[in-house]
This record gives C-alpha cells, sequence and structure tokens, in this order.
C-alpha cells in the first residue's frame, strides 16, 4: 500500500468537523491501514482522517504498544491534568507546551466496527485527546500556551541534540500560511 499525503496548515480540512461512520466497509478498513502506514513512515504517534484530507472521524495512534485504529471516538472520562511539549505533522517541526488531561477512557469502534472502550495515561492520553481534537477542527495549537513555542531546527549541538528556537504563535502560523501561498502559486 501506499501511503498518504499529510495536508498541512492552513488548509481548511483541519478546521472542519468532521463526519461520522455510520458502517465499517473494506475501503474504510484499508484506509485505515494506509493511516497507519503513513503515521510511521512520518515518525508520529497519532494521525487524524482530516491530516490527510478525509473529513471522518477516524484515528490511529502508536504510543509504542502498536496501533490503536478508532472510528467515532469520543472521550468518555478524563482525570487529572499533564503539561507537555506537542507537535503535529500537519505543523511540522513546531512545538509547544498544552495541558491535557492525564487519564483518558476513550469509546468508539475499532477497524472491524466493533464497539470498544480503551483507557490509558501519559502519551497515549495526549495523543488520544490531540487526534480526537483534529476530528473537531481543533489544532494543538488552539490550547497551546503561546509563550512556550519553539522551532525544532535541523542543527544538532555538541551533544547530538537538536537545537530548537523560540517563536511566536503569530509569527509560527503566518510562516505555514505563506508557505501554503507559494505552493498555491
Amino acid at each position: 500500500m501506499s501511503e498518504l499525503r499529510i495536508v498541512k496548515y492552513p488548509d481548511p480540512v483541519l478546521r472542519k468537523k468532521t463526519s461520522p461512520i455510520q458502517r465499517v466497509t473494506p475501503e474504510i478498513q484499508e484506509f485505515i491501514t494506509r493511516m497507519g502506514e503513513t503515521m510511521h513512515a512520518s515518525h508520529g504517534v497519532g494521525l487524524a482522517a482530516p491530516q490527510v484530507g478525509i473529513s471522518l472521524r477516524i484515528i490511529v495512534v502508536d504510543t509504542g504498544d502498536g496501533i490503536q485504529a478508532l472510528i467515532n471516538p469520543q472521550i468518555h472520562l478524563s482525570e487529572g491534568t499533564q503539561t507537555g511539549a506537542e507537535g503535529c505533522l500537519s505543523l511540522p517541526n513546531l512545538y509547544g507546551e498544552v495541558t491535557r488531561a492525564e487519564r483518558v477512557v476513550v469509546r468508539g469502534m475499532n477497524e472491524k466496527g466493533k464497539k470498544v472502550s480503551l483507557s490509558g495515561e501519559g502519551l497515549w492520553a495526549r495523543a488520544m485527546q490531540h487526534e480526537i481534537d483534529h476530528l473537531d477542527g481543533v489544532l494543538f495549537t488552539d490550547r497551546v500556551r503561546p509563550e512556550t513555542m519553539f522551532w525544532l531546527t535541523d542543527e544538532v549541538d555538541e551533544d547530538g541534540e537538536h537545537i530548537t528556537k523560540a517563536t511566536s504563535l503569530e509569527e509560527a502560523l503566518r510562516f505555514f500560511e505563506r508557505q501554503a501561498s507559494l505552493t498555491r502559486v
């Protein structure tokens, strides 16, 4: 199978509320497989259907225990708080601190159309909340603490760590808007 193209901000599909899936078809199952392959190839921990230009309520997440796909996911319960850096495949190399629930219970359907209830904490909970936000047209930049925004550069320091560069939220979003206008020409 082939990878899907990841849509970049400010593509309007990223701001649309997605449509629920009524029935899991072989085409939906194949699409979920391709989403997982695309997420892994892009070194992401999650991917939502709008990020590949499809306005449907489907997400895939893999925080180290294999791909979990959810159709029509909803957060049923959330507890505690955690704050940490988030990025997004649709806003490459941009990061900032976001506060989210520490633990969540998510309900939806798996790729076979069976109703499931999944629970987790830490990175898994953060990834689920981030991807479900995408299904409602919400980006991490809508929840970020603006003063924490930074770019991860290709440059490395003497310890081999990537060098970061502080940015403002407005400056970062303008960068992506300029990039998009250049590709439309």
